[in-house]
Parts: C-alpha cells; sequence; structure tokens
C-alpha cells in the first residue's frame, strides 16, 4: 500500500492492472483526437504514473496505440465468436446484440480502434488491418461451416468482398450511432442484420 500527499492510502495496482488503466486512458484519449496529438507525458498525467513507468511497459507511442488498438480488436473478437453448430441465422441477432453492447460500454476503445487507420504511422495501420482481417475470417469461417449459407458462400466468388463491405458499413453505422442515437439498438441491430443477410441471399 502506498500514502499519498493527504495521508490516505491507495492499493498499489498490480502489473496487469496498471496496464489496463493505461490502455484505458489511451483508449479515451485516441478516441478524442487524432494520433499525432495524443501526447505520452497526457496519458502519464492522467494516469497519475511517471512518464518512465509508462515507457517501462510501451517503449514507444507507437507500441502503446497498438496495444490499445489490439485490446480492442480482442474483446471484439472474443464477445461476437461464433458458436459452433448453431446456425448462422439464429447467431445473428445474438452476435450482434453482443457487438452493439460492446460498442456502448467501450465506445471510446471503439472509436479509438477505428482511428488506427487514419494514423500517419505504417506501423499502427498494419495491426488495424490485421485486427479487421480477423474479424473477417471469423465470420467467413462461420459462413462457410453454415449449412444454408456454405453453399452460396462457395459458389459465389464476391462473397468475401461482400463481407468486408458489411463489416465497413457496420462500422460506419456504429460510428454514426455513437454521435447521437437517433435509434435505439435494436433497430441498429435489426438494420446491420437486414444488410447482412441482404448481401448474402442466394
Amino acid at each position: 500500500m502506498a500514502v499519498n500527499q493527504g495521508g490516505r492510502t491507495r492499493r498499489r495496482l498490480s502489473t496487469a492492472e496498471r496496464r489496463e488503466q493505461l490502455l484505458s486512458v489511451g483508449a479515451r484519449l485516441f478516441s478524442e483526437s487524432p494520433y499525432d496529438d495524443v501526447w505520452i507525458e497526457q496519458v502519464a498525467e492522467i494516469a497519475g504514473v511517471s512518464r518512465g513507468l509508462l515507457y517501462h511497459y510501451f517503449p514507444t507511442k507507437r507500441d502503446f496505440f497498438a496495444a490499445v488498438v489490439e485490446r480492442e480488436s480482442e474483446r471484439m473478437l472474443r464477445m461476437t465468436a461464433a458458436v459452433p453448430g448453431v446456425p448462422v441465422r439464429e447467431q445473428l441477432t445474438a452476435g450482434l446484440d453482443a457487438y452493439l453492447e460492446y460498442v456502448e460500454a467501450h465506445a471510446h476503445g471503439y472509436r479509438a480502434f477505428h482511428r488506427a487507420d487514419a494514423a500517419g504511422d505504417q506501423a499502427v495501420r498494419r495491426v488495424y488491418r490485421r485486427a479487421l482481417a480477423a474479424q473477417e475470417r471469423q465470420i467467413l469461417a462461420a459462413l462457410a461451416a453454415d449449412p444454408e449459407f456454405g453453399p452460396v458462400f462457395e459458389a459465389r466468388p464476391g462473397a468475401r468482398l461482400a463481407v468486408r463491405g458489411w463489416l465497413a458499413f457496420t462500422t460506419a453505422v456504429c460510428l454514426e450511432w455513437l454521435r447521437g442515437p437517433e435509434q435505439d439498438r435494436e433497430q441498429v441491430r435489426d438494420l446491420c442484420a437486414r444488410a447482412l443477410l441482404g448481401v448474402l441471399a442466394p
């Protein structure tokens, strides 16, 4: 335990907790400002740590932003993972509900994740594009294994491009929804579901 200037004790964070705290601060700052406008000193000040400690966890700003992007990607993949053996049509509503719940609960992280492609740093953009490719592979694998959509997927060379376009559509819808929701979560979910089923219809 450490003692602050007011004489109160505060719990010392574990390595994992401190790293999570720093990534949360980073997600908020990167969601509000372009990559080049976020300063490591600002992150350290908000987190209440020294700049040296932050650099201990993340040697460069590039490493820090990449870690923010990777954390959000892992969260999204976990929340939207397909359930083997369950038809895609049945999973779609539940999967989108989980995804939209994540978007609402982690709005800063979601915005930060999708700001990565606009970052001038090519290494950061590669991290972002790898994350999007992982999402795409996850959806394509579920579709290919599905009794209803598998044959359509195999017969239509443009199916992969359609899924990629749907991911971009869903991202644009969610980012707009976060700016000022004119529709509730159920309406956004149904809009995105209809869009995917529409592009994959035989």
